[in-house]
């Protein structure tokens, strides 16, 4: 089997598009009949990759916009957007739930399929826009107008390639690329053979510049994609260095596979077990912790970069107490629970630190930092130091410490997470935590760690 024939699976089939244009179109006439009826200048626009039929084999949630002349009020078009909204959804027998992105919207479950409501201004250019969702109908436009009827299945290709690699996706979660990124760079470079040549060389600040437009100074980023309907946006501005670097090196890879057809399924492991979670950490020698908390009732987009910043921090304040973290991380169900993870080099200290002083040539401060501190001070390495007690031993204590409420403040912990960290964090080492864990999010958390501990699976096969 060559990898090309896994088109055979990923491609929808006649029936599935046909059953998503039925759906889409009823859903468009609901809101256009609906502000029809109550004189309500708007109307319904299917956008994003159902549009484009750039979307994968069951993975098919449908974008419809309801769009308003620029002039509307943005109160009257969140009000009216979202009562359109409901009653589409009620006239439909579907169940609802509102985000907020840059305005309130509503995602609703209409006949198995994932649909999102989107009030939008209807706008003609990058200069009209008022808010961040109104370009998604320029994108629309654009590559309907750009991509060739050929090159769908290689966008296919590479949204299959890069989603079983890890790095499709451009939400914070993933920090990956998006499709309307997917579908540039088939554009540029053609078919998706072609593309894994090229992105074997790409270096840090590569330039996508579909029409020229000359604007690539304006940014620092790892890859700099101009968007062809806004010269001053950088489309891949969401794209994490991490997720550049692992698709450069899967696609390297993936040229000297022999098997290239492994990188367009996801890894199974169908026989993670904790015992064998538990070895693998184990084999480093070290110890792994767990801070177990509450998760406030946020979106997903708001969640994960709170709980990447408290990770963050957290991990500097330990590396400040000299505790050596190997490697840090977070998990959430997106449910109600969120764990840190800090896999520790060194987890105990001695009772004792040296302090260090002024250099030993700067007569005035050693004589003040000698007052401060007694005689028992000592030259090490130019600088006047002395032996101090400890505060923290091992990293259990410093944990304790840091999540009480006078001490929260020391690190950067999410807006969201404060109060609910504070009021039910739990400490664990893995192999006790992983014990205790509810079974349904076990399986999730046990392909995290396998992924923690296991770096670059994803990118080699």
């Amino acid at each position: 089997m060559t990898y090309r024939e896994i088109l055979k699976e990923i491609t929808p089939n006649n029936t599935e598009k046909e059953e998503i244009r039925e759906i889409s179109n009823k859903l468009i006439d609901n809101i256009n009949r609906i502000c029809k009826k109550n004189n309500i200048n708007a109307e319904g626009i299917k956008v994003g990759s159902v549009a484009k039929k750039t979307f994968l084999h069951g993975k098919s949630d449908i974008d419809i916009f309801i769009s308003f002349p620029i002039e509307t009020p943005i109160e009257t078009l969140k009000e009216k957007g979202l009562d359109i909204a409901y009653k589409v959804t009620e006239e439909n027998n579907g169940i609802s739930n509102q985000h907020f992105a840059s305005h309130p919207y509503l995602t609703s479950i209409i006949d198995n399929y994932e649909i999102d409501f989107v009030p939008c201004y209807n706008i003609k250019n990058a200069e009209e826009m008022k808010s961040a969702v109104d370009r998604t109908i320029l994108h629309t436009k654009y590559i309907k107008s750009h991509l060739k009827e050929e090159q769908i299945p290689e966008v296919l290709l590479l949204k299959q390639f890069m989603d079983c690699v890890g790095v499709y996706g451009s939400e914070f979660k993933v920090g990956g690329f998006a499709g309307y990124l997917c579908e540039m760079l088939i554009i540029k470079y053609g078919n998706f053979e072609n593309l894994i040549k090229e992105v074997s060389n790409w270096k840090y600040g590569t330039i996508i510049d579909l029409e020229n437009y000359g604007t690539a100074d304006l940014f620092d980023d790892p890859l700099i994609a101009i968007d062809p309907t806004d010269k001053n946006r950088n489309v891949g501005a969401a794209l994490r260095i991490d997720k550049m670097e692992e698709f450069v090196e899967a696609c390297r890879n993936f040229e000297k596979s022999n098997n290239k057809i492994e990188f367009f399924y996801p890894i199974k492991k169908d026989n993670l077990t904790i015992e064998k979670i538990i070895n693998e950490f184990t084999k480093h020698g070290g110890k792994t912790y767990i801070i177990e908390f509450d998760i406030p009732n946020v979106v997903a987009d708001t969640l994960h970069p709170q709980l990447k910043k408290t990770e963050e921090s957290l991990r500097e304040k330990f590396e400040e107490e000299d505790f050596k973290v190997f490697k840090s991380g977070y998990w959430t169900n997106e449910k109600d629970k969120g764990i840190l993870i800090f896999e520790m080099e060194v987890y105990k200290l001695n009772n004792i630190k040296v302090h260090y002083g002024p250099k030993i040539w700067a007569k005035k401060a050693c004589e003040n930092f000698k007052k401060a501190n007694g005689e028992n001070c000592y030259c090490l390495n130019e600088f006047l130091v002395i032996n101090k007690k400890r505060e923290f031993i091992n990293v259990t204590d410093f944990i304790e410490h840091i999540f009480k409420p006078e001490n929260i403040h020391r690190i950067k912990i999410g807006k969201n997470l404060k109060e609910p960290a504070l009021k039910t964090c739990k400490f664990y080492l893995l192999e006790n935590y992983l014990k205790i864990v509810n079974k349904e999010d076990l399986n999730d958390l046990l392909e995290y760690l396998d992924n923690f501990i296991n770096s670059g699976q994803k990118t080699r096969r």
